[in-house]
């Protein structure tokens, strides 16, 4: 499948394709991108990540230099339509932010594309607390701080565990964390600048958390149509 379009945002070009479509240069370049948490991933994690996700999206400063990337996938859960986040890492540059909200709206815009005039859940593997500045904009967000998380939210946790390939076992439906095996996550590596403060609350999501064990928490929210669709009229057409 060819390219499938590109944005620009400040001084980030953001280009969405098929995985398919990744060259051993691309893999050489994005395992030498560290993301938030000082950790790259290796080309062998990100060969199977390619393997497992239909598209890619890279984010480059304006001189070529990878700046970030994310995996993904648009697909109905039990006829919901989704965008579901697989590995995805942001380098802790000054303009870290902004990178990080180009690559989520390109992934917006095609999934008003695929899925016009519908709500679409969005969700992904977090490790920390600032990869929910990801959700910005998003509604209802799960879990977040002073909500009890109906059945039909706790079901969906257990819904994208299952997608992710996570075991039951693993899984708490009430906490929306999963307890690992020892091996890490591909996980959506982001940590804000400092400047933007983390809820104390969130946080606490993420207190019992051991990442180096794999642990990490499974977190989602909701892009109503109204806001997908005046996201694509102000970007138009790929």
């Amino acid at each position: 499948m060819p390219m499938l379009g590109a944005v620009a945002t400040m001084a980030t070009l953001v280009v969405t394709k098929d995985c398919t479509a990744l060259s051993d240069a691309d893999l050489a370049e994005m395992s030498e991108l560290c993301g938030g948490s000082g950790r790259a991933f290796e080309i062998g994690t990100l060969s199977k990540q390619a393997e497992a996700w239909v598209l890619v999206t890279l984010a480059r400063d304006d001189a070529g230099a990878l700046l970030g990337y994310s995996f993904c996938t648009l697909e109905r859960i039990g006829g919901t339509p989704s965008v579901l986040i697989g590995l995805a890492s942001v380098c802790a540059t000054d303009d870290r932010a902004e990178v990080l909200d180009s690559i989520i709206r390109d992934q917006m815009r095609r999934a008003v594309l695929a899925f016009p005039d519908e709500d679409v859940l969005v969700g992904s593997r977090l490790a920390a607390p600032s990869t929910f500045h990801a959700f910005t904009g998003f509604n209802d967000i799960i879990p977040r701080p002073g909500h009890k998380a109906s059945g039909e939210e706790r079901a969906w946790g257990r819904r994208l565990a299952k997608r992710f390939g996570i075991e039951t076992g693993a899984y708490n439906d009430r906490s929306f964390t999963v307890t690992g095996d020892g091996a890490l996550q591909p996980i959506f590596d982001y940590v804000a600048p400092d400047h933007h403060e983390v809820h104390p609350d969130v946080a606490m999501f993420f207190a019992e958390l051991d990442i180096d064990n794999g642990d990490v928490l499974i977190g989602f929210g909701w892009a109503m149509a109204e806001d997908l669709d005046a996201l694509l009229k102000e970007t138009g057409p790929f």
